[in-house]
């Protein structure tokens, strides 16, 4: 039972993990302060000393939090009043708690979408070299989980390079969206004080200032890009850990997963669960519910703040968390997990997978394509009904289909269907290659759009988590 209005407005239990944003932001306020003679000299050098305090207090653990000042704005300023006295008071003047909190959390999303990218294109780096490694290896490509034609892995792998190139594109789109500096919009229709906002932004790395009072302290649909990356992201994560869940099942049999990702059975000794790669798939519905209920939350609010905007920031930093918790995981399975060649190489060549390949093969001898389908479907029932693959057919029983069959047709096999889709974005081997080539190439300029996106200071927040990534080491183990 709550014991009182206070204990259910609190938020300091969450939104002290704005305390670096939160006070960078008060000292290049008050020192605007100071230059527009608002506040003096001295008045502006004992808070920003006192905030320099405060932040080490809190870095070490040592501040005196206090629940019933609610949330972290109202904590830092009677923390400061209590070391610098009366002067104190000053420090939020021509501010609101609106445009304060709006201030943090747009610096708190740059902040963690620089990370977020960080890694993004850590990983990317791990799976243009896991293609590399493993550009010879094929396996069976699948729709509807149903084997279709053969592949090379380096061509799989390469597909989620290419979704997790959009996610950085997405990101860059919601870092974009949080660089509008808002204070200085007040509670609601601005300041009656000169503020000068533009060298607040300057000094605190935003490109911009907010065009309008209102709409920048009730705006969070940055905060929804964020969100809806994520979820974007998470999916993507979702779909590579369910695969790696099937390749690493005796059914498929296809890689071996580092023992570091994997727990035993508490009954069942000879068992190895995919526990990473299933709770990476099963933490995706959270970041989803997360920006649902962002969007929920804000459907019905109307200008200016309401104080449902207080549940912002806990699915905020629950999505990044898990974000940047799910990219370094699924990094390290592909960076570490065993290819078995052979297995995959013979699912490739069992059964009809090369049916496409025959029909091709008649199509390029004169019959309409919709003939060709229709024969290979027979043939390949005909096929599997008495246990064996088109490719066991002799050239007598080909010809029993169609009289366009020759001996070359009995040379069709995997290497041949993957080299004939020699087409650009295709898996022949020369393309692959290129492909490889290409996104080795792409990869540091893409690191470089990234840093223009969120801004040159943060650019330390990218290389960071791009260096935890590097340290993972070259892509796959060949078996």
């Amino acid at each position: 039972m709550v014991e009182g209005p206070s204990d259910f407005t609190v938020s300091i239990h969450y939104d002290r993990r704005l305390f670096e944003h939160d006070i960078a932001g008060s000292m290049a306020h008050v020192r605007m302060l100071a230059r527009q003679g608002i506040i003096d000299e001295e008045e502006m050098g004992q808070i920003v000393a006192g905030l320099l305090e405060i932040r080490e207090e809190i870095s070490s653990g040592e501040f005196p939090w206090k629940p019933g000042l609610e949330d972290l704005h109202m904590n830092i300023e009677s923390r400061l009043s209590e070391k610098i006295g009366p002067a104190a008071g000053k420090l939020h003047t021509a501010r609101s708690r609106n445009d304060q909190i709006a201030l943090d959390m747009r610096m708190y999303a740059r902040e963690a979408i620089a990370r977020i990218l960080g890694c993004l294109h850590g990983f990317r780096e791990i799976i243009v070299d896991a293609a590399g490694d493993h550009a010879e290896v094929v396996l069976p490509g699948y729709t509807h989980l149903q084997r279709g034609q053969p592949v090379l892995l380096a061509h799989h792998l390469l597909a989620y390079f290419e979704m997790l190139g959009r996610d950085i594109q997405r990101f860059q789109r919601a870092a974009q969206m949080a660089d509008s500096m808002p204070l200085g919009s007040g509670a609601i229709g601005g300041s009656p004080y000169p503020l000068d906002r533009r060298s607040v932004a300057s000094e605190l790395g935003f490109s911009r200032i907010s065009a309008n009072s209102m709409d920048a302290v009730s705006d969070r649909d940055f905060v929804v890009d964020l969100l809806a990356a994520s979820a974007t992201c998470m999916m993507h994560l979702s779909r590579l850990s369910e695969e790696l869940i099937l390749w690493s099942s005796e059914e498929f049999g296809f890689v071996r997963r580092a023992d570091a990702h994997t727990t035993g059975s508490s009954m069942m000794p000879q068992k190895r669960n995919p526990d990473y790669a299933e709770l990476t798939r099963g933490r995706t519905g959270r970041v989803y519910g997360n920006l649902m209920a962002l969007l929920t939350t804000l459907k019905g609010l109307p200008l200016t703040y309401n104080r449902d905007l207080q549940e912002d920031k806990e699915g905020l930093f629950d999505s990044v968390d898990t974000v940047l918790a799910c990219l370094e995981v699924c990094a390290e399975m592909v960076a570490s997990m065993t290819v078995d060649r052979g297995a995959m190489r013979a699912a490739a060549e069992t059964g009809s997978l090369l049916a496409t390949d025959f029909a091709d093969y008649l199509v390029g001898r004169g019959m309409p394509f919709r003939q060709a389908h229709g024969i290979m479907a027979s043939m390949a029932r005909d096929a599997a009904s008495s246990g064996r693959s088109i490719r066991d057919l002799t050239l007598e029983e080909l010809r029993g289909y169609s009289e366009l069959f020759e001996e070359d047709a009995l040379g069709l096999d995997a290497d041949s269907s993957i080299d004939d889709r020699d087409v650009e974005g295709g898996t022949a081997r020369s393309r692959v290659e290129a492909a490889i080539s290409a996104a080795r190439s792409s990869v540091e300029a893409g690191i470089e759009e990234s840093t223009a996106a969120v801004g040159g200071r943060l650019s330390g927040e990218i290389d960071e988590y791009l260096r935890r990534f590097r340290s993972m080491g070259p892509g796959g183990r060949n078996a």
